[in-house]
């Protein structure tokens, strides 16, 4: 309380009134806490290459150890613009249109912000990643959400009919995390006809390009002429080279798009790891490592899948990503949340529920998992889900 004649406190009124701590963060530390197989947040439980940790240290030891140019290390991205242009047939200049960002979320904020005014609409696909929707709003714009379809496609129809004068940007992401499909050439061209006809920008969400399965190639939008001149494009080494917490990422787009994503950029960020940008970019020369991934992801998916099997869980297709969406609803009728919190409790093994990724609270009896695990992990995940 206030002495007599002291003015008041400020009071912080906040920007985000609907956010509080994410479920990714509440599921981790109840699955600590239980001693939980932890299933829920999406990372690796096994170690990177280790001649990757030793290019970042060989890059610290030849001190690479002060800032980089804002935009990042040049020879990273030299690297990543021939490796876009090797797999996807676009060539990005390096020195332009080629960006090192603090990891794919400040990639895809640092689009957002550039992009969005007060008042700009910005069409979302739900369920979606947790932070674009507050990205959205934090710039004062207004997230227009479209709903996939029941077997989780994207809605092309619905989202057409959400357009409007105020629209400026579709949000997409393929592989999408959390239903682990993947977008199809169709849904690719579909997608550049109503970004040209209405005029809208994109942002691009590949941070799983790498993880794509059965065969099937990633359809990135840099393959589509018209698309990739309107889109910013972001993946992400954390994710590519299991080194999550490096939080390193890049955003590739247009000169005159770049252009603008580096003015917000130099003044959120700035730049980016240094040590790491050479470590990458060394390691880089070899491209094994991303092109194997998807096979090494598929092995997963296939252990898993083929142990879930054996579970009352109804498992949805996945195609891409290392996630996988179970329905439970013939386990129980508990709403979501509260289920993944007994599995997390009763089972052993935490998940998180598809309501996460929904701006509003939708029910479909819906949780997803992780495979990004050892093996020995999977292993026992299965064998306490082989419980229900």
């Amino acid at each position: 309380m206030n002495a007599p004649g002291t003015p008041p406190a400020p009071v912080l009124e906040t920007k985000m009134p609907k956010v509080g701590t994410t479920i990714f963060t509440v599921m981790s530390a109840l699955a600590a806490e239980r001693g939980a197989v932890n299933l829920g947040q999406g990372f690796p439980d096994f170690d990177c290459d280790p001649r990757l940790v030793d290019a970042v240290a060989d890059a610290m030891r030849a001190g690479h150890n002060q800032y980089p140019p804002m935009a990042g290390v040049p020879a990273l991205r030299r690297a990543i613009a021939d490796k876009v242009a090797r797999l996807y047939g676009r060539r990005y200049d390096a020195d332009t249109e080629i960006t090192v960002t603090a990891g794919a979320t400040q990639a895809i904020f640092t689009a957002i912000l550039a992009l969005v005014r007060p008042g700009d609409e910005v069409i979302v696909v739900e369920p979606s990643y947790d932070s674009y929707i507050p990205n959205i709003e934090l710039t004062g714009g207004v997230a227009v959400r479209v709903g996939m379809t029941a077997d989780f496609r994207v809605d092309w129809d619905g989202i057409e009919a959400a357009v409007t004068p105020r629209t400026r940007a579709i949000l997409v992401n393929s592989p999408h995390n959390p239903s682990g499909q993947t977008m199809s050439d169709a849904d690719m061209r579909r997608l550049e006809s109503i970004a040209v006809d209405r005029g809208l920008f994109v942002i691009s969400d590949e941070v799983y390009e790498h993880m794509v399965f059965d065969g099937e190639p990633h359809r990135s939008a840099c393959s589509y002429p018209a698309l990739a001149e309107r889109s910013f494009v972001v993946s992400s080494f954390g994710k590519t080279y299991h080194v999550t917490g490096w939080k390193v990422a890049y955003c590739a787009a247009p000169a005159a798009l770049s252009a603008e994503f580096r003015k917000v950029h130099q003044f959120n960020v700035f730049t980016v790891n240094t040590p790491v940008q050479h470590g990458l970019a060394a390691y880089m020369a070899d491209p094994a490592p991303y092109l194997e991934l998807g096979a090494f992801y598929q092995r997963k998916r296939d252990l898993f899948r083929a142990g879930l099997a054996h579970t009352r869980f109804r498992l949805y297709p996945g195609q891409g990503t290392y996630f996988q969406m179970v329905d439970y609803t013939a386990i129980s009728d508990l709403p979501e949340a509260e289920f993944a919190k007994w599995l997390t409790t009763e089972i052993g093994v935490a998940a998180i529920p598809l309501s996460a990724f929904y701006a509003e609270p939708v029910e479909h009896g819906i949780v997803r998992f992780c495979f990004a695990k050892k093996d020995e992990t999977l292993g026992l995940a299965l064998e306490r889900l082989s419980r229900l």
